[in-house]
């Protein structure tokens, strides 16, 4: 075994005479502020978190690949992932300079077949992968995000007609033949299961069950591929979706980028089959928040307004209010403060209409209070003081908005994780309006509740508020507490499960 390289996975992909130094590494590297020492033990730390311990790299051996070696996989993939979280926004492999291996169809991209039974036998596939193949969900080394036409181009095809299946998978089950399969009291409990693990994934962030999801939802495509009637069918493939989301919202919570986003991927797919426009909406609005996180609003605003098409003759005012906000949080983060302040004042309108609604919401947009309007709406006037260069204004917009969503979620147990994640929020509000004492009290309490909470996304949030804070108040005698404190309560060593 070698000790300064991708040991047991052989020389690199290419001969030393090919080698030119790569420029597109080394421009990242340099803007990292890493040094050779701190890249090779986060690739280190971040490849035995994947259950590849054959690997052990050193400071050689990251100076051979900023002089053009190409390491194997998934020493790519690793640096892909390390880059995207160091800058927030998505750094592929080819971004790096480097080549990837060539990736299998079954598990990477998301330009899928849009037919029942290939989505259902692509979520049995990567569903089975994360729980058999890799202990924290790394599913091989061809995942790898989608973004820009790659990603919007077939999410597109969500609106389009499904041509009809052949005669055979068109004949509806005789209920003789399906009787026994599955039992309406069954059905009943698989649905209750998945608001069940909504309600932890609330309580406990994405950490605790993601596993326990992901084995659901492979159980669910077990029974999709039996004779089932077609109300039957229907309704599974419902709960498929609904539990692909969550697995891709768990993952997308606890770091895991590319297998949150093609979960939500694959969820998009059951919810076309189930014939639920709404659930879709709510899928791509999920897709959209991941792409505002990875630093691409352009996609994101693409999502959504696919999202607000699909389903703007079906969808309850709370989805279409929660879909308005999302594309405010888009628009922020794009610099259109006029576009954004429209699309607030159209999610706090139609948020007004969800009482008179006469049919009851599905489970998953209850959870789209006046809490969580009050909260998104000001991470958008957050957003656009960022972006307009820390804009006291927009800062002074947010403040109230986000004082009073997080008077009511300190009110609510069910929903930890959003309470630390505005708090945070609050936080760096007060930075913004140069109020530092105020923060670090914020941002030390919302410390005590990610404690509690298994999200890497609170996590990450709190360190880079910190971060803010040291960068701007570092003299501050509550900042360097504040610093102290999230090194010793929340050490860089959380991992997915």
């Amino acid at each position: 075994m070698s000790g300064n390289g991708e040991s047991g996975t052989g020389a690199a992909n290419e001969t030393h005479a090919d080698k030119r130094p790569n420029e597109l590494l080394t421009s990242w590297f340099a803007r990292s502020g890493w040094s050779k020492g701190e890249l090779a033990r986060q690739v280190n730390r971040r490849a035995r978190q994947l259950g590849a311990n054959h690997i052990s790299t050193d400071t050689s051996r990251v100076r051979r690949w900023l002089d053009g070696e190409n390491p194997r996989e998934p020493i790519p993939r690793i640096l892909s992932e390390l880059f995207s979280e160091r800058f927030g926004v998505v750094v592929s492999v080819e971004d790096l300079g480097l080549r990837a291996t060539r990736p299998s169809p079954s598990t990477t991209g998301v330009d899928l077949p849009w037919t029942g039974p290939q989505t259902v036998a692509l979520l049995s596939e990567f569903s089975r992968s994360d729980l058999m193949l890799a202990r924290r969900g790394f599913l091989g080394t061809s995942l790898a995000l989608s973004a820009g036409p790659s990603l919007i181009e077939p999410m597109q095809r969500w609106l389009v007609p499904t041509p009809p299946a052949p005669r055979s998978e068109r004949e509806p089950v005789p209920a003789s033949r399906a009787r026994g399969r599955l039992s309406k009291p069954e059905l009943d409990l698989l649905e209750s299961t998945t608001v069940m693990f909504r309600r932890w994934d609330a309580q406990c962030g994405g950490g605790l069950r993601r596993k326990a999801v992901v084995g659901q939802l492979h159980e669910v495509t077990d029974l999709l591929q039996e004779p089932q009637t077609e109300e039957t069918r229907t309704r599974l493939f419902k709960v498929a979706a609904e539990l692909a989301e969550l697995a891709g919202w768990m993952s997308y919570d606890v770091g895991l980028q590319p297998t949150a986003q093609k979960y939500f991927v694959l969820a998009l797919h059951a919810a076309k089959e189930a014939g639920d426009r709404p659930l879709g909406s709510y899928i791509l609005s999920s897709m959209s928040r991941q792409m505002i996180h990875l630093g691409r609003p352009d996609d994101a605003l693409e999502l959504i307004h696919l999202a607000q098409y699909g389903s703007r003759d079906c969808a309850s005012p709370r989805t279409q209010s929660m879909l308005y906000a999302m594309e405010a949080r888009a628009y922020a983060n794009m610099g259109q403060p006029g576009r954004c302040k429209r699309a607030v004042r159209m999610a706090e309108d139609t948020f007004a209409e969800a009482d008179e609604w006469d049919e009851p919401d599905p489970d998953w947009i209850r959870f789209f209070s006046e809490a969580e309007l009050y909260g998104e709406n000001s991470h958008s006037f957050r957003d656009l003081a960022y972006v307009a260069g820390r804009s006291p204004a927009y800062a002074s917009l947010a403040e109230p908005l986000m004082r009073r969503a997080v008077e009511l979620f300190a009110a609510d147990a069910e929903h930890q994780r959003s309470y630390a994640l505005n708090l945070i929020g609050m936080a760096t509000v007060h930075l913004l309006r140069r109020e530092p004492e105020e923060s670090t009290v914020l941002a030390a309490d919302a410390m005590k509740i990610a404690k509690k909470v298994r999200s890497e996304r609170v996590n990450t949030r709190i360190r880079k508020t910190v971060d803010t804070a040291v960068r701007d108040f570092g003299d501050l005698g509550e900042v360097v507490d504040l610093t102290e404190r999230l090194a010793a309560e929340l050490p860089e060593t959380a991992e997915a499960v």
